[in-house]
């Protein structure tokens, strides 16, 4: 959106303003972000159909294509079992439908020069602190007004007005070259539990850059708290332990060396009752904050932005958090429920959730209609992204 869009009342209005360069914030017309320069934090991720679509709309999706990893399934076992414990197959019915795994790097890449190529101004080194009316303060001072502000900044918002609880469990992440002596398939998201107490997964997350090693993204979780412990105990005793829960991780492994190669992530759950207000609104993480169970925070923030843009574009510029709001709310609602809900039979302390899980929800969940329900909760449309009246 520039400066010579107008709203439906003819007049000329500014272009907004967004702070935070995440998966969200990369849409913006003008971008405030502290860093020096533009980078993303993390390993990988997968872009469900809903993100897919929405990079198509934006004439991404071929980009993302061209460096990312398509995903078809997700399984899981439990390792003192064996038994099966998810199974999820992404396009039962045939209709070519499929995740794409993608190192953070790269799908942020594919963002900045969409929007880099679309005009978007970024301001860098510019830590915005607070608001004031509809500017950003950054340092001692201000910006100029704007019709909207945008805040984008994600879990560290320092203008988010939201408030969570800290979950329990976290995983230290870490990106690796996709060894040739593995027998896991490279288009399938593959994990393994003890209990729930152990979860190591490994995910193909494909090219970082064009021309690039093909790269998986590998985990392993543990409480929050626990971190600086897993750092002063030896790497080898970490990857014996993980080697002797999965044996297939060992290839892997063998290209970490150091600690420093995995990084801790902690989690939070928590959802704005309204993530808009005068003159500003909320996407992303700082409008709703949960595990990455379901591997929806991603494109949670791309349908956030998507839904903000047409709502700009469908009426009054002062309208638009609201419309926004009422196009995503039910969407946002239903996810953070589901991850409340499923987190804890992969990530917890708990022995009859794992219990649970495998016993009964798995054989369930390989039964009609949970078959055709599964898929759809992947993938990110059990519900429509998007309510009636902006489209998607």
């Amino acid at each position: 959106m520039h400066g010579t869009d107008r709203d439906r009342r003819g007049r000329n209005w500014r272009p907004h303003r967004r702070h935070g360069i995440g998966t969200g914030g990369t849409c913006g017309d003008t971008v405030f972000d502290q860093y020096e320069r533009a980078l993303p934090v993390g390993s990988g991720l997968v872009v469900q159909p809903v993100g897919l679509s929405v990079l198509d709309g934006l004439g991404l999706a071929n980009a993302a294509r061209a460096l990312g990893q398509r995903i078809v399934r997700m399984a899981g076992h439990e390792a003192t079992t064996g038994r099966q414990a998810l199974d999820v197959t992404y396009d039962p019915d045939g209709q070519a439908r499929e995740g794409l795994a993608m190192h953070r790097a790269a799908l942020h890449g594919v963002l900045l020069q969409g929007a880099q190529g679309a005009g978007v101004r970024f301001e860098l080194g510019a830590s915005v602190t607070a608001l004031d009316g509809t500017r950003f303060r950054v340092g001692e001072t201000l910006t100029d007004a704007f019709d909207l502000l945008v805040d984008a900044a994600g879990a560290g918002s320092p203008l988010s007005p939201i408030k969570t609880r800290p979950l329990p469990f976290g995983a230290i992440w870490g990106t690796v070259d996709w060894p040739d002596a593995t027998d896991l398939p490279p288009d399938e998201l593959r994990q393994c539990y003890r209990a729930a107490a152990h979860m190591i997964g490994v995910l193909p997350i494909g090219r970082p850059v064009a021309g690039g090693p093909q790269q998986a993204a590998i985990f392993w979780s543990m409480p929050r708290d626990s971190h600086g412990a897993w750092r002063a105990a030896p790497l080898d005793d970490w990857k014996a332990e993980a080697q002797h829960l999965w044996p297939a991780i060992a290839p892997f492994l063998a290209r970490i060396d150091d600690h420093n190669q995995m990084t801790m992530a902690r989690y939070s759950h928590g959802t704005l009752r309204r993530p808009f207000a005068d003159g500003i609104a909320h996407i992303g993480d700082a409008w709703h904050r949960a595990s990455p169970q379901l591997g929806q925070g991603a494109n949670m923030a791309l349908l956030d932005a998507w839904a903000l843009i047409r709502a700009v574009a469908q009426g009054p510029i002062a309208e638009a958090g609201q419309r926004m709001f009422n196009a995503r709310r039910m969407h946002v609602r239903a996810y953070q429920g589901f991850s409340a809900a499923f987190t804890p039979m992969y990530q917890s302390n708990s022995r009859s959730l794992p219990a649970l899980r495998d016993r009964i929800l798995f054989p369930v969940s390989q039964i009609w209609p949970a078959t055709r329900v599964l898929p759809r909760l992947v993938r990110g449309d059990v519900l429509p992204p998007l309510a009636a009246g902006l489209g998607y």
